[in-house]
């Protein structure tokens, strides 16, 4: 029967001395989870309210708030429950499953990003053809290719890892990522070939797409009159440092992925605590304020609220 267990089961072991500051962390993830959820719905809830705000621009953001809202609710609930567990013991199935929704999620964010950015090039660079490019069939069809091909893409790997045997039962993680194939008795030249792949489909390729729009709306905009340079600053930034921050924080944990075991375990926590409780907030605190007409909406809400 511990056979049995052994293998359709793994132990994570991601936190740092969990068991003397057990209750700090569930404090801290569980007050995180309340924040990511109310903080991303109300700024959801106030573009699809505001008809002034049904515009490209914010149903992007809108959609990239959803994706923190779903990744938030797919993810946390497991980790609280860990926490409060004495053994922090997934089934590899699910394990599995984690790993397709961390994949995927971020995928999508990149995927919206490069819309976004291609929403503002078309504003600032084409704005007599705005109406005609950025169509509701055209925003329609951005948003569904942001979330179902990533999606897609994510189940390669799961696929192929599904049946791999498992020589090693301990995964140094908080939750199941692109690290779960160390699990495995055997590497996989194909799985390594296809992560490759996918890195840079849903990653190089949406960066270096993002980077040569603004730097062409950069361009664009120092020849331009002082209020066009201050309209493309006032919306393009947001984006900007969003897009830094998440690919940042993706690069740490690539790097991670491919360092040998021995690295840092302080390190790693503190890594996977930034993916999953801070870029979460930082995206609608950075909307929520550097967006002019979000954060007026906003404001409103929280003066009626007093």
């Amino acid at each position: 029967m511990d056979a049995k267990f052994n293998v359709t089961h793994i132990t994570l072991d991601g936190f740092v001395e969990l068991s003397r500051y057990r209750y700090l962390y569930f404090i801290i993830t569980f007050t995180s989870y309340i924040l990511i959820m109310c903080f991303n719905s109300s700024i959801v809830c106030i573009i699809v309210v505001h008809k002034n705000l049904h515009e490209p621009m914010y149903v992007f953001i809108a959609a990239l708030l959803i994706n923190s809202i779903l990744f938030s609710t797919l993810i946390y609930p497991q980790i609280l429950i860990d926490l409060l567990s004495e053994k922090q013991i997934i089934s590899y199935t699910a394990c599995l499953f984690q790993w397709f929704v961390y994949y995927s999620s971020a995928s999508s964010e990149f995927c919206l990003l490069a819309a976004m950015a291609y929403d503002r090039y078309v504003s600032i660079c084409k704005p007599l053809h705005y109406a005609n490019i950025m169509t509701k069939t055209t925003v329609s069809v951005f948003l569904l290719s942001a979330w179902i091909l990533p999606a897609c893409q994510a189940l390669g790997p799961i696929l192929l890892s599904a049946n791999m045997k498992l020589c090693t039962f301990v995964y140094e993680g908080i939750i199941c990522s692109s690290t779960v194939y160390k699990l495995h008795c055997v590497s996989s030249r194909l799985l390594h070939l296809y992560g490759l792949v996918s890195l840079i489909n849903v990653v190089v390729l949406p960066v270096v797409f993002i980077l040569f729009t603004y730097t062409r709306i950069f361009v664009i905009t120092f020849k331009s009159c002082r209020e066009v340079r201050r309209k493309a600053a006032q919306t393009c930034l947001p984006h900007l440092l969003v897009l830094i921050s998440f690919s940042c924080l993706c690069m740490f944990e690539v790097l991670l992925a491919r360092l040998d075991d021995s690295f840092p375990k302080t390190v790693r926590l503190i890594i996977a605590l930034q993916i999953i409780l801070y870029h979460p907030l930082f995206n609608p605190i950075i909307y929520g304020l550097k967006m002019k007409e979000i954060y007026k909406h906003l404001r409103s809400l929280f003066i009626k609220t007093l």
